[in-house]
């Protein structure tokens, strides 16, 4: 008896777990720095336009 495929199954679930949290949390940090532009964009131009911030 051979416990290659238990061993198999393991590896493949850990190695695709990884690669699914791992995308997951490329994707929120792609979003959350888009969201960081968004909001600091308009403060760097009132900031050049001669009002400041609060």
């Amino acid at each position: 008896m051979t416990h290659l495929p238990y061993i198999v199954a393991a590896y493949g679930m850990t190695i695709g777990l990884a690669v699914i949290l791992g995308t997951g949390a490329a994707l929120r940090l792609r979003r959350a720095r888009a969201r960081l532009a968004a909001i600091e964009r308009p403060s760097r131009a009132e900031r050049a336009g001669g009002v400041s911030a609060p």
